[in-house]
C-alpha cells in the first residue's frame, strides 16, 4: 500500500493521505455524538484530557523521529548518486594514463555503463528493483580495467587509484539500489499509521457543547498529523514518485565524456 501511494502523483497521494483521512476525522465526532450523547462524553473530559496529552506527546516524538530518519536517508541517497558520478568522472580522467587502445576500450565500457544505468536501471528502481543489464555493464567495466592491468602497471599508483574509484562506484550503486527498496521498515509503518489513528480517535470521545467547533478542531489535528505522514510517504522510496532523486548527476558526467 505504501509503495502504491509513493508511486502516485503527489496531489493524488496528498488527497488520499491527508484529504480523505481529515474528512473522515471531521465526520466521526458527529457520528459518536449521535450514538453516545453529549452528557456521557462530557464525563470523559477531565481524565481524558491528561491522557490525551501523554498520547499526543509520545506520538509527536515518534513521528518527528520518522521524518528525520527518512529525510536523512533521502539526503544520503542523493549524496550516493553524486558520489557515483564523481567516481565515474575520476575514472574517465585517470584512464588517460593507460595505453591508448585499452584506455579507449575502458572509456567505452564506462560510458555504456552510465547510459544503461540512466536508461534502464533508473526506471527499474521506481519499482524497487535493480537492472540486470546495468549489472552486466558494470562487469564489462571491471573486465576492461583488468585487461588494461599489464605487468608494468600492476604495482603503479595509477591502477591502485582506478581500482579504488571503481570500488567507490560499485559501493555507491549498491547503496542506491538498497535505498530504492524503501527506507522505513514495515513495523515502523504499522506504528506510524496505528498511532495516528489512535491519537485522532482519542479526540472523538471528548464532549463539547459546540459540535461544529469540536469537528473543526479534530480536523485540524488530523490535517497536521497526516500532512507530516505525507512527508514520510513521499520520500520513503527516494527513486519513486513525484519527489525523487534523478540521474542528473550521472547525465552531466556522461555529457562531459562526450565533450572530451
Amino acid at each position: 500500500m505504501i509503495a502504491f501511494l509513493t508511486s502516485q502523483p503527489l496531489w493524488l497521494t496528498g488527497l488520499i493521505v491527508v484529504g480523505l483521512t481529515t474528512l473522515i476525522a471531521m465526520c466521526a465526532p458527529v457520528f459518536i455524538r449521535r450514538r453516545v450523547g453529549l452528557e456521557n462524553l462530557k464525563l470523559n473530559n477531565e481524565v481524558a484530557g491528561f491522557k490525551f496529552a501523554t498520547v499526543g506527546v509520545l506520538y509527536a516524538v515518534f513521528l518527528a523521529f520518522a521524518i528525520i530518519l527518512v529525510w536523512q536517508e533521502y539526503s544520503d541517497a542523493n549524496a550516493n548518486v553524486t558520489k557515483e558520478a564523481g567516481a565515474a568522472a575520476t575514472l574517465f580522467h585517470l584512464s588517460r594514463g593507460l595505453d591508448e587502445a585499452p584506455a579507449a576500450k575502458f572509456r567505452d565500457a564506462l560510458s555504456a555503463h552510465l547510459k544503461t544505468v540512466i536508461a534502464d536501471e533508473w526506471p527499474s528502481m521506481q519499482n524497487g528493483n535493480a537492472s540486470r543489464a546495468a549489472a552486466q555493464s558494470l562487469e564489462s567495466v571491471y573486465a576492461a580495467l583488468l585487461a588494461a592491468d599489464t605487468p608494468d602497471l600492476r604495482s603503479s599508483a595509477l591502477m591502485a587509484e582506478m581500482f579504488a574509484q571503481l570500488d567507490v562506484l560499485t559501493q555507491a550503486r549498491r547503496a542506491r539500489l538498497l535505498a530504492a527498496e524503501g527506507l522505513v521498515p514495515e513495523i515502523v509503518w504499522i506504528v506510524l499509521v496505528g498511532g495516528a489513528v489512535l491519537t485522532i480517535g482519542f479526540t472523538f470521545f471528548f464532549g463539547t457543547k459546540n459540535l461544529k467547533a469540536q469537528s473543526v478542531m479534530t480536523g485540524v489535528i488530523s490535517l497536521l498529523i497526516f500532512s507530516e505522514l505525507l512527508i514520510v510517504v513521499a520520500i520513503d522510496m527516494p527513486f519513486t514518485g513525484s519527489i525523487k532523486v534523478g540521474p542528473e548527476a550521472l547525465s552531466e558526467v556522461l555529457a562531459d565524456f562526450g565533450t572530451r
